[in-house]
């Protein structure tokens, strides 16, 4: 499995994603979109909107979290075969 997280220090929600994948021992690769160049396009263009987090499985985008409801812990824990605690 090879999964990016697009972030940013500043974004709770980002914070959210990158608790519950240390929390269940899934491994990541972290890009800040304000700290390397063309990350935020690259979101923009995969996604239609600069919005984050965003997750990249396997080449597929996904995006772990609705707005307003922050993030999707049924969804992402039945994606990632982990159980809530």
């Amino acid at each position: 499995m090879d999964l990016t997280v697009y972030s940013a220090s500043w974004c709770r929600d980002c914070r959210e994603a990158k608790r519950f994948l240390t929390t269940h021992n899934i491994p990541f690769k972290e890009i800040d979109i304000e700290n390397t160049p063309g990350a935020a396009d690259l979101v923009i263009q995969n996604t239609g909107k600069r919005a984050i987090p965003q997750f990249v499985l396997d080449g597929k985008w996904i995006q772990p979290y609705k707005p307003s409801e922050g993030f999707l812990y049924d969804e992402m824990s039945e994606l990632f075969g982990v159980s809530q605690p």
